[in-house]
């Protein structure tokens, strides 16, 4: 029975796709095959072995049946079989070339040294002091007496020592009078130009008060002289930039009263000084003054 490869090739892909019936058609196609494949190796085996051909053949055909994942695409190319009739002889091993043997190095002879043994001398006999001459005492000078200084005059000492102390005692106070004739013009000074800003200050207020009071229109119900307090801000100019009621006169008409005459008297008047002016000032007002 014979087949052709491409015969063989569709039966091998039919039934990998599943058909049992082309593994059927293929097996008796390829049986031939198989079993002079097997017995080619089996006439490569040791002697005496138990294999049979047969036996081979199914054990492959086992194998075969249980491949389910295998695709066949073609026919496997040929093999080429070559029978060896003896083995190949092993490659030529070279002896490794032997160790040349160490060489001992030579350790040098230890060294005895031979202990130094000090040979005592005999003690050199210590020379004898020489006699030094005694120095001849020299004869001490006799202390010449001093001349007594003159004594000065008791009297005339005390007396210049009298007039220098009086002397100082002089000056100290004119010194003193003096410094308080300074400090008491120097404070009278001050006290004047206290006043006289003083002064100044008042007239200056008066006339701010006086401006206001008459634009302040009295409410007719007020009863007695109440007193209200205001902090007025302004500027250099005079211009009124705040007016803040800080005591009340228990009346909140006359208040508000002054509060608009304040505003509406803008600009105050300026002082004779502008050493005098003061940016705040507290006025106080009554209805009757």
């Amino acid at each position: 029975m014979t087949s052709s490869p491409k015969e063989v090739t569709q039966l091998l892909v039919d039934w990998g796709k599943g058909d049992e019936q082309a593994l059927e058609e293929l097996m008796p196609l390829v049986y031939n095959e198989l079993h002079r494949i097997a017995g080619r190796y089996l006439r490569r085996e040791r002697q005496g072995h138990t294999l049979q051909t047969t036996a081979l053949i199914n054990e492959a055909y086992l194998r075969i049946v249980d491949q389910k994942s295998v695709s066949w695409q073609n026919r496997a190319p040929d093999v080429v079989t070559v029978e060896l009739w003896q083995p190949p002889p092993p490659p030529a091993v070279e002896p490794e070339p032997p160790k040349p043997a160490p060489v001992p190095e030579a350790k040098p002879e230890p060294r005895i040294e031979k202990p130094d043994i000090a040979i005592k001398e005999p003690p050199k006999p210590k020379p004898k002091p020489e006699a030094k001459p005694k120095p001849e005492a020299k004869p001490k000078p006799k202390p010449v007496a001093k001349p007594a200084p003159p004594k000065p005059d008791d009297r005339l000492a005390q007396l210049r020592l009298r007039e220098e102390l009086a002397h100082e005692q002089q000056v100290l106070a004119a010194a003193r009078e003096s410094q308080a004739i300074r400090d008491r013009m120097a404070r009278d000074a001050a006290r004047s130009v206290a006043n006289a800003r003083e002064r100044g200050i008042a007239t200056w207020v008066d006339r701010i008060r006086a401006k206001i009071r008459g634009n302040i229109v009295l409410p007719p119900d007020i009863k007695g002289n109440p007193e209200a307090l205001f902090l007025v801000t302004q500027l250099p100019t005079g211009e009124v930039l705040d007016a803040k009621l800080v005591i009340s006169s228990g009346n909140a008409a006359y208040d508000d009263a002054v509060h608009r005459a304040i505003l509406k008297s803008s600009p105050l008047p300026k002082p004779d000084s502008a050493g005098l002016f003061a940016r705040e000032l507290k006025l106080t007002f009554r209805p009757v003054d």
